[in-house]
């Protein structure tokens, strides 16, 4: 990602082996081969409508691979993430019991498409949203024609952009609910990532509300 425009078709690329080498293949029980023909019809799609977007920063993509719990469970996601330049791996919070997880769906708003992967645009960690309780970020997201991001998409965030997770600049993910007052979020414990949950009406000094163009796009 040097020089003076952004490649996205290298960026798509990087995305795609940054998962490979964390081992996605094997745990979707897949070969690389297989993991890989099954995420390139998403290529031709970022080349269309990433080219347009802003460069990367610590705290804003153009782009996301997305990588769903249909083909990899989140327990094994979060732990194949770290924080920029650190090895500690992600850690699912004790508070946040795993039987919980499959509870937690996409918004209806969201229209995640369906399968194994799919591609999220101009994805933000929504820093103006700090010492905001969730309620009000959504609300202030979707009035700037924005929405929220979902747990499988905060990892995804974290995976393929580790600066995206930063001491003061961590995110709920409001895209995803189970129907209680929970809201997840991604925050850093004992220099690692955590995904756990806060109260949909409580605000955070330390934590945004992350968001995204409201169109994703799946597997034809």
């Amino acid at each position: 990602m040097t020089g003076s425009a952004f490649d996205v078709a290298a960026e798509f690329d990087r995305q795609v082996h940054t998962l490979m080498e964390k081992g996605y293949p094997a745990l979707a029980g897949m070969s690389a081969e297989q993991f890989g023909e099954v995420v390139a019809p998403l290529r031709g799609a970022a080349l269309a409508r990433a080219s347009g977007l802003a460069r990367p920063t610590e705290g804003r993509i153009p782009f996301l691979l997305v990588i769903t719990r249909d083909l990899v469970p989140v327990e094994a996601r979060i732990a194949l993430t770290t924080l920029a330049g650190k090895r500690k791996p992600g850690i699912l919070d004790r508070n946040f019991p795993a039987a919980d997880l499959p509870r937690f769906d996409p918004i209806k708003e969201l229209e995640v498409p369906a399968g194994p992967a799919y591609l999220l645009f101009d994805v933000d960690r929504g820093e103006e949203y700090r010492n905001l309780p969730p309620a009000t970020a959504l609300e202030q997201m979707t009035a700037q024609g924005r929405l929220p991001i979902t747990i499988d998409e905060g990892l995804a965030f974290v995976t393929l952009h580790p600066p995206a997770l930063a001491s003061n600049r961590c995110f709920s993910l409001v895209g995803s609910r189970c129907g209680d007052k929970r809201v997840p979020a991604l925050w850093i414990s004992q220099g690692a990532p955590k995904l756990g949950w806060c109260w949909y009406g409580n605000p955070h000094t330390w934590l945004g509300s992350a968001t995204a163009h409201p169109v994703r796009t799946g597997l034809e």
